[in-house]
This record gives structure tokens, C-alpha cells and sequence, in this order.
């Protein structure tokens, strides 16, 4: 069941880049952030704990796989995770790419900017995340 009201429901909520059965997975368009993913739970349910032991699984084991191929391919400082869901209580899971150049590491991307943006690092790393996008959806769709 949906929510007409939730913004989650209502859009895919970023760059669709795998959808299949109980979840998608997204590149959010964050700026100063071009390997920000969520993992967004099709049904609307704002908690982990709302969905089965079996449903659990399938959503964490989308988390890993999206952490892996962002690990193998873009080599970040490191991967951070989060499922906060306060603005947006739909059941959805931050998969994002840090690294040690970026504008607010090592704060959270919520944060304040410990440093201007690089825009060139940040150019670069866009144009991998096209390729990204096409293995994390590889990586699914095993």
C-alpha cells in the first residue's frame, strides 16, 4: 500500500537505477554528492522492523551489493550508511560514496562543508557513477 502523500510513493525519488519486485535503488541527486544511492523499499513502511525476516534480507542484501560495487569501482575513503527516514518517513536506506576530498568529510553530508567543493574531482566522479549505475544494476539483477 502506498501513500499518496509520501513523496517516495509518488516518484522514484532520484536517477531509477534498478527496479524489481520489493525495491528500487536510486542515484540521488545531491549536489557535491554524485555517489549518493538509496536503497527505497517500494511499499510504504516507515520502519525496518515493519517488514518480514524475509524482507529484511532482500533490503539489506541491496544495501551490500550497492556498498560492494561502490567499493570495487570508485575506491571511496569510505561507504556511509544511514536510515533516518525523518523528513521522509518512508523505509528507504542511504548507500553514499565519501571520500577524503569531498566538500564535508568527514563530517556527515548533512553537515556543514569542512572545504569548498572540488568541482573537478566531483566532474569526474559523476562520469564514473554512469558506469556504476549500469554494474550496481548488474550486481541486482543476479
Amino acid at each position: 500500500m502506498n501513500d499518496s502523500a509520501c513523496p517516495l510513493c509518488e516518484t522514484d525519488g532520484g536517477l531509477l537505477v534498478f527496479r524489481h519486485g520489493p525495491l528500487r535503488v536510486i542515484q540521488a541527486s545531491e549536489v557535491g554528492f554524485p555517489a549518493f544511492y538509496r536503497v527505497v523499499w517500494n511499499q510504504h513502511v516507515a520502519e525496518f522492523s515493519d517488514l518480514s525476516p524475509a524482507e529484511q534480507g532482500t533490503c539489506m542484501n541491496a544495501v551490500v551489493a550497492v556498498e560492494r560495487v561502490l567499493r570495487a569501482e570508485l575506491q571511496p575513503t569510505k561507504i556511509n550508511l544511514a536510515a533516518l527516514g525523518n523528513m521522509v518517513p518512508h523505509l528507504h536506506w542511504h548507500v553514499i560514496a565519501r571520500f577524503d576530498w569531498d566538500s564535508h568529510f568527514p563530517a556527515p553530508v548533512w553537515g556543514g562543508p569542512q572545504r569548498p567543493l572540488d568541482a573537478e574531482k566531483l566532474a569526474s566522479l559523476a562520469a564514473r557513477c554512469q558506469d556504476v549505475n549500469r554494474l550496481i544494476a548488474d550486481e541486482l539483477a543476479r
